[in-house]
Formats: C-alpha cells, structure tokens, sequence
C-alpha cells in the first residue's frame, strides 16, 4: 500500500484550523470539537491538503475518544461514536469531492491514488495533559485497559469504511502492542504505527526506537504497512531512521513513515515553545526531505504547526525524489 514511490501525506489539522480562525489550540478536544461546532471547516481543510498535493489524509479523529467526547462535550457514548464516524465521513467526502473537481477540470488520472486513513491517537492524547510526549501513564496502566479504550473509536472508524488506520504519537512500545492486539479483531484493515520520540534513539517512554519498530513489525503480520516517527522534532529525525535501519527489512518490505513537527514544542499550559516553525517554505528542513527518502521514508508529511504551505513544499521535494 506504501511501498514504491514516496507519498506525501498531510500535515497539522489543529494548526491549520487555529490559523482559519478557530480557537482549538489548547482546547482538550483540540481540532475534535469542531467534529460537533463546525464540521464543515474539517472538511475545507482536508481539502487545502489535497489541493497542496497531499496524496494521504487522515481524519479529524486523533482526539476522539469516547471518554473525552462525553467529559468535554456532554455527549452519550453513542453520540461520540457518532462523532468519530463523521471524522472519517468528512475525510471521505473532501477526498470524493477533491477528486470530482478534478475530473470536472478535465485532468487526468494520477498513477497514485490518493488514500484516506483514520487517525487513532494515543491514551496520552486525550487527557489534555501532553502525557503522549512522554507515555508517564504506561506505568499505571496496563495493557487490558489500554485495549479496551482504543477498541470503540477503531471500531467506528472502521465502521464508517476506512480501510487504513494512522496509530501514531505512540509514546511507548506497550501502547503500540496493545493497539496491534486491538486491530488484529479486523483483519482486514491496514495500519502504519508512528511513534513520538524525544531523541535520536529512544520512543517518548524511554524505548530502543529500534527495538520498539522492529516489535511492531513482528507483531504486526500482514497488516502493518509501515512504521516511523511523527511530532518530534525533524532533527530527529535522520538518526531514528539510521536506527530503525539495522532492526527492519528494506523499505520495499516495511516502509518508514516520516511526518516530524515544526520544531516547536507544546506546552500544556504554556503553549507552543521553541523555534523551527514551518510557513510558506520557511521550514528550515526541506533539504532532509530527500533524505529521510533515502533512509526507507515513503511517506512524508507534517505534524504540529505544519500547514497547507509547507505540505505543498515538501510535495515539491517529494516529486523530484527517485528512490530505489
């Protein structure tokens, strides 16, 4: 599915709907919440990506669980699973209709097609306590639990007809087994697992990044279709690739998912820290786009404060690279 030539995916939903004019960043629910406010603008941001030649999207779900829909929304448990499958409706529907407005134009058919994932977050994601950049709850909580608060969010998004799940900012190995275990239940379905790190070795928890890719593969069977790194800092980036090198088969087996942040930093109860912001080219790590390639990347996109401009710069770069 991700084999071959890179694909660019998209990049930071919440940064490109704070910079339309909603104020989610910071909100428990983040880009969630307009799920219920203001679908509508999910969808036209779906559509900047497609239109900045994102080949990938993922849905407006990577906050959406059941537990923090009722907690911060005043839902039921069947009105958040409602939610979550409109997350992946909204998707769909940007993606159909991107696609129609091509074919109204007269242009011709891409050789790649354009695939739509569903966004499944970690534990950490929706406790509003930036927990899932260092995975602290994997010591409290066990896998059975784990498990069980993944499984109805999966359960909708594969519901709704997504056929390929992003299980990304995955701080910690146990969280990614457990999700594994999860999916397993649909047999079908693809998925590619990303995990935050917070160095050139190690998951956010404190993982071998190596060992932790390399248990996912063995874990993973026929559905993993790919693994790598997302919200980390993209200097970062080139050594975890170096790392997941010497414990993984060759890209064209397993491919490498590569979509870092900025290089700013969330701070609960702060804000955003740091310096690197992307913006119209400005982002200064372009020329390791190439790179990443190089190092098995097949799929390349941007995370937190990355938006339509800068996905539209790294397809630029993605375009003119050959790999092999």
């Amino acid at each position: 599915m991700l084999t071959g030539r890179m694909r660019v995916l998209d990049g930071g939903l919440a940064s490109t709907l704070q910079a339309s004019g909603f104020e989610v960043d910071g909100d428990p629910l983040w880009s969630a919440r307009l799920l219920s406010t203001h679908p509508q603008a999910i969808r036209e941001a779906h559509t900047a990506f497609l239109n900045s030649g994102a080949q990938v999207i993922e849905s407006a779900s990577y906050q959406a669980s059941v537990p923090s829909l009722q907690r911060h929304l005043g839902t039921t448990a069947e009105e958040a699973l409602g939610l979550i499958r409109l997350s992946a409706t909204l998707a769909t529907e940007a993606m159909e209709g991107w696609e129609e407005a091509r074919r109204r134009r007269g242009e011709e058919e891409e050789g790649t097609p354009r695939i739509t994932a569903g966004s499944v977050g970690p534990y950490g994601a929706c406790q509003a306590d930036g927990s899932e950049y260092t995975g602290a709850y994997l010591d409290t909580v066990p896998r059975s639990e784990l498990v069980a608060w993944h499984r109805p969010r999966v359960q909708a998004l594969v519901g709704a007809g997504l056929g390929l799940l992003a299980l990304e900012t995955i701080p910690g190995l146990a969280e990614a087994l457990a999700l594994l275990e999860v999916v397993k239940e649909w047999p079908e379905v693809k998925v590619w697992v990303s995990f935050s790190c917070k160095d050139g070795q190690h998951t956010s928890y404190g993982d071998p990044f190596g060992e932790a890719v390399k248990a996912c593969y063995e874990r993973g069977g026929g559905q993993l279709v790919g693994v790598g790194v997302n919200c980390t800092p993209p200097e970062l980036i080139t050594p975890l690739l170096q790392e997941a090198a010497s414990h993984l088969p060759p890209p064209d087996v397993l491919p490498r998912v590569v979509y870092p942040n900025s290089g700013e930093r969330w701070v609960a109860g702060k804000g955003w820290e740091g310096g690197g912001g992307g913006g119209g080219g400005s982002w200064p790590f372009l020329a390791e786009v190439g790179v990443w390639g190089g190092l098995g990347a097949r799929l390349v996109g941007g995370c937190c404060r990355l938006g339509p401009g800068d996905i539209k710069d790294i397809a630029g770069v993605v375009n003119g690279v050959k790999v092999t």
